[in-house]
């Protein structure tokens, strides 16, 4: 799904790097990852997204409760933890968003009868935090080895009530927007695989942020890369 991107936030999506500064208000945060930390899981990694910190483990692909068990692909199972209490009605939601995700490029076929559970620990939660957990869940099962047909990323985008676009935007900026949009894309094509939307906007301005996101996209990717090459070049 292309879009035409407007020239005021393609030269915001385009200015955002990993390591640099937040620009003027379509920037990225400052990226950072860290894979292969925790003993017994699968695989396991540390994303963070500006101050937003979420912690993934990835257990599988494991024996399955009969009760569970898909006779022709793996079973997918995400379970978030908030920072502090008890999983709630908001959580249970990212959840079963990030499962859909999860389950748009795994390539479950390939171990049917089986068990794949993604274990999301949020750290910290500086805005944004719904895109970091698909990151971070994305670096876990490559770090596993779940074969997948594409990576994935999350980007999420706020508008303001003068109608300028804010990309990754802070708690702060997610409470003061008049709407705030999460895209899930994969790396192939920049695909739409999962969106979910809270507030009002146009149809235009919905074109706008997937466009502006879809570019986005791209600096999350590269950093994924990045990132990898780093780990595997010390082994």
């Amino acid at each position: 799904m292309e879009g035409t991107l407007p020239a005021a936030a393609k030269t915001c999506a385009e200015s955002g790097t990993e390591s640099g500064p937040r620009g003027p208000g379509c920037s990225l945060r400052h990226f950072a990852c860290e894979q292969n930390l925790l003993s017994r899981p699968d695989g396991s990694a540390s994303f963070l997204q500006g101050d937003t910190s979420v912690l993934a483990g990835v257990y599988g692909p494991a024996e399955v409760k009969v009760s569970k068990e898909i006779f022709n692909k793996a079973t997918l199972e995400v379970i978030l933890r908030p920072k502090i209490g008890l999983p709630g009605v908001a959580e249970k939601s990212r959840e079963r968003l990030i499962r859909n995700t999860c389950e748009a490029v795994v390539l479950g076929t390939l171990h049917p009868r089986t068990s794949i559970t993604v274990v999301l620990q949020v750290v910290s939660d500086a805005g944004s935090l719904l895109a970091c957990c698909l990151n971070a869940a994305c670096m876990a099962l490559v770090d596993a080895g779940v074969p997948m047909r594409a990576l994935f990323c999350g980007v999420t985008c706020a508008l303001n009530s003068d109608g300028t676009l804010v990309l990754d935007p802070t708690a702060k900026q997610e409470k003061e927007a008049r709407a705030v949009l999460t895209f899930a894309l994969d790396s192939v094509e920049r695909k739409l695989l999962m969106s979910t939307t809270k507030g009002l906007y146009s149809a235009a301005e919905l074109q706008q942020c997937l466009a502006a996101a879809q570019a986005a996209s791209q600096h999350v990717f590269r950093f994924y890369r990045e990132s990898l090459q780093r780990r595997y070049s010390k082994s």
